[in-house]
This record gives structure tokens, C-alpha cells and sequence, in this order.
């Protein structure tokens, strides 16, 4: 996929500098002023990389319905779509139903929205919104989800040369959109894509791997996680997503902040784009129970690295999430685990790094490392003595 990042987060220095515009470039360059282009211009090498596809591309009378709407649209935080940086990747019929795709540029939050619509008789209506959640631009991106009445499709760029479904079966496709693919509500699943040889990947890519959270997600949150090592694969098997992607669970905990203030119905700050994995952390026993195996689910996104535990239960009940916390010297996780609510402190262990609790704490763990203790229930703060400062944490309470 080579993504470009941008806020900080390291850049794919290869494909960016060969996505360039391609001033004048066939039906461009006839559009009106003001008009959305079909298509996109940006070339790898000599490869249109998002040509105009779908049977209404060629449609100047589509093109122009399609910008009104969207030029109507607002985002979460009421910013407008950049036209001119805008493109309509695909337009056409799917199964006798109208369809739009549009790569929208939004530079009010320095943004890139993948809007689908839909035609009510002549007007086209923006139905779904999701935001790309890697903070490069949507068409440095070799596959966009797309969710139709029969299940979810994938468009794919010029690039790519094959698509495998969940299943691992190569997706068929008629000019970028695949057939309706079986994806469950709230289980993550996996995606191959092989990219061709072009002047960017010279020898092509045979494995570019990613996983879709599920038809659950809501948007504007973005579906897609790119998952190289496939170690993401492996930290959600079996784990509800949409749990996990709710107020309270890890990758929807920490509301976007624009400016000084929260943005609840924009992209969580804590909704992942890549580098999900998991670790072991230990067990803890409960009240004589069976021991329950304490999990750290770690993931990036375009705010930095963050982390989550997981608590499972050894009877195979359905496991328990905290929310997420930003990577700090000193973790601490709020698990709600019911009828014993915990808190869970982990830290790089060192010889000469001490944690010191509030007096009477009962440590149910007490490990380098890691500590788990009972909810306490008012505010309390733990700290950590390290080489060159003590970090302090509080947990608790309201």
C-alpha cells in the first residue's frame, strides 16, 4: 500500500514523490471549473494509479450532480471538501443501484474522506462518510472499503493485481469494484493484496496485508488496518470489534481533540491504523476462581502509540477490555472485570524502578513490572521511582 503519513508519523519516502498530478490529462481537463475531476492524477511512474472507472465516469451530468452534493457535505466539525484536490474515483450502477465513490480532500482538518453516494432520482446523496484513518491522503491507498445492500465490496487502484478475500480466493472485479464479500459485523478479517511492478515497486509487492474490522464500524471511522506482520490477525482472533470500537472500549475511549476542544463525532484520537499486537502479561485468580489470562493490546494511531488490557477468562467467557491509555513510562488501565473491577499498572521493568501504592492497597499481582490491585473507590495515585524521575499516575473513582 505504501501509505504516506504526515503529523509527525514517518512517510513511505518511495511512492510519494511519483504521485504527481497529470495537468490536462484526458476528460480532466475538459471539466468545467468547479466540477469534480473523474478519476484521479496521480501517476506511479506511467500508471494512471485512480483512472476514471464505472459506467457513468464519461457522464458530465453525473459529475455535476455528484460535486453538488458533496459540495454540500460537511464534515463532523462542519469543514467543507477542497474541490480541486478532490476526485470521483468511481461512478457507475452496482446491481441496478446508482453508486458514487469520491476521494474528498477536507484541508480544514488536513483530512481525506472517502464519501459514498447515492442517486435519488436525478440528485446524488452523500450515505456514508468515512475518514482515512492514516493521516496521508486516501488515494496513496491501493484499497477503499465500500459497503453496498449485499455485502461489502472493495475498490481497488491500478496497481493492484489481485485481492483475496477472507476466505484467501481472489476477489473478481469489474473495473476496480470487487463482488460483495462476506464480512462479518464484528469480527476483524484478513485481506492479500499483490501489487504489480511499477517505477515505485519495481518488483511489485506479492503480500500487502490488511484487515477490515467488520461491517460494524460506524462511520466516520475508517474499517480498514493495515496489518504487515499479520500480528494484528492474531491479537483480535476472536474478540468482538464493535465492543472494541465503542466509547468505552480501546479503539474508541479518547475522543478526538480539535483545538481545545473534544470532537465526539469525528475519528477516535485512540482508532487504530496499524501495528496491532498483543502480549502476555500474566494471570490473576479472583476470589478463588479459575486464573484469568491478562492480555496488552498495543496499536498505533495517527496520535501515537496506544495500549489497552484485556482480561480472559479461562471458561472461555467473553473477554473483558479497559480503555485506552497513551504510551507513558507508567501504564494504567481501568478493567472492569464485573464484580471485581481492577486497576492494572505495567512499566518497562528495571532494576532501579520502584512502584509505590497508596498504604493498605491490596496487590492482587505484584510482579516487575506489572501490578494489579482492586478498583480503588475514590482517586489514588501511584508512582513510579525511576533512574531519573518519578512518574506519578492516579486511578480510581468517578
Amino acid at each position: 500500500m505504501a501509505p504516506v503519513r504526515r503529523r509527525g508519523v514517518t512517510a513511505a519516502a518511495l511512492l510519494a514523490p511519483l504521485l504527481v498530478a497529470a495537468a490536462g490529462c484526458g476528460p480532466v481537463a475538459e471539466r468545467e471549473p468547479g466540477v469534480l475531476r473523474t478519476g484521479f492524477d496521480s501517476l506511479d511512474g506511467t500508471l494512471r494509479v485512480w483512472p476514471p472507472r464505472g459506467d457513468l465516469a464519461r457522464s458530465d451530468d453525473a459529475a455535476a450532480a455528484v460535486t453538488e452534493a458533496v459540495r454540500d457535505w460537511r464534515s463532523p466539525v462542519d469543514d467543507r471538501v477542497h474541490l480541486p484536490s478532490s476526485g470521483i474515483l468511481w461512478s457507475g450502477e452496482v446491481d441496478g443501484s446508482p453508486l458514487a465513490l469520491v476521494a474528498a480532500s477536507v484541508p480544514g482538518e488536513s483530512a481525506s474522506w472517502l464519501l459514498q453516494l447515492a442517486r435519488d432520482g436525478q440528485r446524488w446523496n452523500v450515505e456514508r462518510a468515512t475518514e482515512y484513518t492514516n493521516p496521508g491522503y486516501l488515494v496513496y491507498s491501493d484499497v477503499l472499503p465500500v459497503q453496498t445492500p449485499d455485502g461489502r465490496r472493495y475498490l481497488t487502484s491500478e496497481r493492484v493485481e489481485r485481492l483475496l478475500g477472507p476466505d484467501g480466493r481472489a476477489l473478481a472485479d469489474a473495473e476496480g469494484l470487487t463482488e460483495p464479500v462476506d464480512v462479518p459485523a464484528c469480527r476483524a478479517v484478513p485481506l492479500t493484496v499483490t501489487l504489480r511492478a511499477t517505477e515505485s515497486l519495481p518488483r511489485g509487492r506479492a503480500a500487502d496485508r490488511l484487515l477490515d474490522l467488520g461491517t460494524g464500524t460506524t462511520d466516520p471511522r475508517y474499517p480498514l488496518v493495515r496489518d504487515e506482520s499479520s500480528s494484528g490477525r492474531r491479537a483480535l482472533q476472536g474478540l468482538d470489534t464493535c465492543l472494541l470500537a465503542g466509547e468505552d472500549g480501546p479503539f474508541g475511549s479518547i475522543p478526538r481533540r480539535i483545538g481545545d476542544r473534544d470532537a465526539p463525532h469525528s475519528v477516535p484520537a485512540s482508532w487504530p491504523m496499524a501495528g496491532l499486537s498483543v502480549k502476555t502479561l500474566g494471570e490473576v485468580a479472583l476470589g478463588g476462581g479459575e486464573p484469568a489470562e491478562l492480555q496488552q493490546l498495543s496499536w498505533d494511531t495517527a496520535d501515537g502509540t496506544m495500549s489497552a488490557v484485556l482480561y480472559r477468562p479461562a471458561d472461555g467467557a467473553a473477554a473483558v477490555f479497559s480503555p485506552a491509555d497513551r504510551t507513558t513510562p507508567l501504564q494504567v488501565y481501568d478493567l472492569p472485570v464485573p464484580g471485581q473491577p481492577l486497576v492494572v499498572l505495567t512499566w518497562r521493568a528495571a532494576k532501579d524502578s520502584t512502584l509505590s501504592a497508596p498504604p493498605g492497597t491490596l496487590r492482587l499481582v505484584d510482579r516487575p513490572g506489572l501490578v494489579v490491585v482492586p478498583r480503588p473507590e475514590r482517586s489514588e495515585t501511584f508512582s513510579l521511582a525511576a533512574a531519573e524521575k518519578t512518574h506519578y499516575r492516579s486511578a480510581g473513582g468517578s
